[in-house]
């Protein structure tokens, strides 16, 4: 417990001084988001991915908290992950790639021996999805930062209850990291998530679901891995209903996100934010009591509902006329990129 509570604190301080030290060389290099028409400095993702890998790394080296086989795995994975959402944040790559690099480190992954071949194919799509999806949350300031955190917390109660240390470590660590991440983060945002920490965050988050769920019946299953990422399916779901709807290409970004459409309702940006994170720590609360069985599994009807709810009633809030906004991402000396 003493190193947990030092190995958190540490993420945390280390992220916040690394994530304001990375500003200056994202601004230099071009590695910019544009928020609002305002450049923002994307390598805090970076920082996030750094120090979880290196208080994590040193915690499994010591052995004071090893994180073990299948663990370290999904650490060294999850960096790759990022590694790739790096080239993403500096170079243009096509949504392809990206898939075709998550699903391969997902089949690294996935505990075969617990969930069988055809549970272990339904954790390799759900992790390429939930991480992909989280990677769309990304589109406010702090709102990936906070869904992470309150997520992350969910799944480490998850891992303690199955007694799983060293995953329960990994993601306090996590959680720590995009605390201190956060400081930078929130409106008015002075550094982005990007595709480097979004990717790595939600791979870590949606494998760590699937490892503590390995064993248990599908459905069940299922039902807690939804409410772990309801608000990150929420947007996804939001997005390509709004934009099949419109008739527009699915990956042209656009004002079609949550948050974006919150605003539309005239909530501030931190007000969105705190809404979005309230959703997400209920529907969180829902998937761990439904995981240690403190409450039936008939209760993830009540957050399939409110998703259902939230999506059609943000659906029909229409989209703001005139020409289409510039994509948010910049990269290399302030190249617009589409995709």
């Amino acid at each position: 417990m003493l190193y947990g509570i030092a190995a958190a604190t540490a993420a945390l301080l280390l992220t916040a001084v690394l994530a304001a030290a990375f500003r200056l060389p994202a601004r230099r290099a071009g590695i910019l988001d544009r928020r609002r028409q305002r450049p923002l400095p994307l390598l805090g993702g970076l920082a996030v991915v750094i120090v979880t890998c290196l208080v994590a790394g040193t915690g499994e080296w010591t052995r004071v908290a090893p994180l073990g086989e299948g663990v370290g795995r999904l650490l060294t994975a999850a960096a790759a992950v990022a590694g790739l959402g790096l080239v993403a944040d500096v170079w243009r790559l096509r949504a392809r790639v990206l898939v075709t690099g998550t699903a391969v480190a997902a089949v690294c992954v996935v505990p075969y021996d617990e969930t069988g071949v055809p549970g272990g194919l339904l954790a390799i799509g759900w992790i390429v999805l939930a991480t992909l999806a989280f990677k769309g949350l990304d589109h406010a300031d702090g709102l990936a930062g906070t869904v992470g955190v309150v997520t992350a917390f969910g799944a480490g109660a998850c891992a303690a209850a199955e007694v799983m240390d060293g995953l329960a470590v990994l993601l306090s660590v996590v959680a720590a990291a995009l605390t201190g991440f956060l400081m930078h983060n929130w409106h008015p945002a002075r550094v982005g998530l990007g595709a480097c920490g979004s990717l790595f965050t939600g791979f870590v988050l949606s494998s760590a679901v699937v490892f503590t769920r390995a064993g248990y019946d599908i459905g069940p299953s299922a039902a807690v891995v939804f409410c772990l990422g309801a608000v990150a399916v929420a947007d996804a779901l939001l997005v390509v209903l709004a934009r099949g709807v419109a008739r527009r290409p699915l990956l042209r970004r656009g004002p079609d996100h949550l948050a974006h459409r919150l605003r539309r309702l005239g909530l501030a940006p931190q007000g969105s934010v705190v809404l979005l994170g309230t959703g997400a720590f209920s529907s969180v609360l829902v998937g761990v009591l439904v995981h240690t069985g403190w409450t039936g599994d008939s209760a993830v009807l009540w957050v399939a509902g409110g998703v259902a709810f939230a999506v059609l009633v943000l659906l029909l809030i229409p989209a703001p006329q005139g020409r289409r906004p510039p994509s948010t991402q910049v990269s290399g000396h302030l190249r617009v990129r589409n995709g």
